[in-house]
């Protein structure tokens, strides 16, 4: 798996905290800034760049902070078959990737301590798409996920 990274000024610590998480654990991903809090780059600039090379493929899962998390989450739902979601607890980012499928988890720098941020990155990343649900809800999420593929192209 091939993860992206990207924060604004808001952000930075708390990136920078699963920065450290992510190389520890061998986990291959790159850091797309910001780098440099002195030189940072928005929200608006960060998701764009994130979200299209989700989209390409060139990355499995990214993610994404800013001060709410609010602001990386519009902006990369805005790329086609993206999906990201702003999160604020471990279990949150486990049934976002569980039940909706999200590539992306966006986290508030503002409101997600470094610790549970890493607890957060940690479930994200180690969730697959129906993971641990009923046979009932596997089916159920199945069909939700078509219907939304189709939603998805009379919209984009």
């Amino acid at each position: 798996m091939k993860v992206a990274l990207g924060s604004d000024k808001s952000g930075f610590a708390l990136k920078e905290a699963i920065r450290q998480y992510l190389t520890g654990n061998g986990i291959e991903f790159d850091d797309l800034g910001t780098v440099d809090p002195a030189e940072p780059k928005g929200y608006f600039g960060v998701a764009p760049l994130v979200a299209g090379r989700v989209q390409s493929g060139e990355y499995d899962r990214a993610i994404l902070i800013c001060g709410t998390g609010a602001g990386m989450s519009i902006v990369a739902n805005k790329y086609k078959g993206v999906y990201a979601v702003a999160c604020e607890s471990v279990y949150a980012a486990r049934m976002a990737r569980a039940i909706n499928d999200a590539q992306i988890l966006c986290m508030g720098g503002w409101i997600v301590a470094p610790e549970m941020g890493v607890k957060m990155a940690e479930a994200f990343l180690t969730t697959d798409w129906l993971q641990d649900l009923e046979d009932w809800r596997k089916a159920w999420l199945t069909s939700a996920s078509a219907t939304v593929c189709e939603l998805e192209e009379t919209l984009f």
